[in-house]
């Protein structure tokens, strides 16, 4: 067999699809970047190729034996493995889930290294090329629709100065802030409230942070857009 064909058009393949997916990863500063995307889709790639030619394997078969190759048993490997990587990406902040992009690119990568490693090239380049659509080009899409921007919010003031709940609400409430939850916390002194909101506003917070600021009983704040 042909080393080019069988070996070297898939690997090339594979390094040339997780590039583009891992660069548009890295481009964004995504925890899971260029090399890592690389790695994933070569690994699920050279481990298809040596499952797709099992009969070039130098072992012994036992006298009787008889021996069925199933390719099939790697795949299915490669992708419930990938899992553990892509758990690695994922993180919570407060009320908040980050890195679901990137798992969901990674799992996607290593996908796209098993059908190189078959050699189903038409299928592997289409699935490269939907996946940087989706991360690349969908993300205009979205910034044209008009929405909301979902955000992680922190309020900290002194016990005697603590808002009623219902003053909270009230005053995000006049900014456009649709509350989704509420979380507190109070120091072990019981000088200090903390208070968590989640919940989604319109794209520009201005406005909220300067009525923030010109809160008395509010000693600390922080308004973290979140974007996966």
């Amino acid at each position: 067999m042909d080393y080019l064909t069988a070996y070297l058009w898939p690997i090339l393949g594979a390094l040339g699809a997780g590039g583009l997916i891992g660069f548009e990863r890295e481009f964004r500063g995504r925890a899971a970047g260029f090399r890592t995307h690389i790695l994933v889709c070569l690994a699920s790639c050279v481990l298809m190729l040596a499952a797709a030619r099992q009969s070039e394997w130098n072992y012994v078969v036992l006298p009787g034996a008889n021996l069925v190759s199933d390719p099939t048993r790697m795949a299915h490997g490669i992708l419930t493995g990938i899992g553990f990587l892509c758990g690695g990406v994922i993180f919570r902040e407060g009320f908040s889930i980050h890195g679901l992009t990137s798992a969901a690119s990674l799992w996607m990568t290593s996908a796209v290294g098993v059908l190189f490693g078959v050699e189903l090239y038409p299928l592997a380049i289409s699935a490269a090329v939907s996946t940087l659509a989706v991360l690349a080009l969908f993300r205009i899409v979205e910034q044209s629709i008009s929405r909301q921007i979902g955000v992680d919010m922190t309020l900290r003031y002194g016990r005697a100065d603590a808002m009623h709940e219902d003053d909270i609400r009230e005053l995000l409430r006049r900014f456009g802030f649709r509350l989704k939850r509420i979380g507190w916390s109070v120091t072990k002194e019981q000088q200090t409230h903390h208070l968590k909101v989640v919940g989604k506003t319109p794209l520009r917070t201005e406005a909220l942070v300067a009525e923030l600021n010109r809160t008395p009983a509010i000693a600390e704040f922080s308004i973290t857009p979140r974007d996966d």
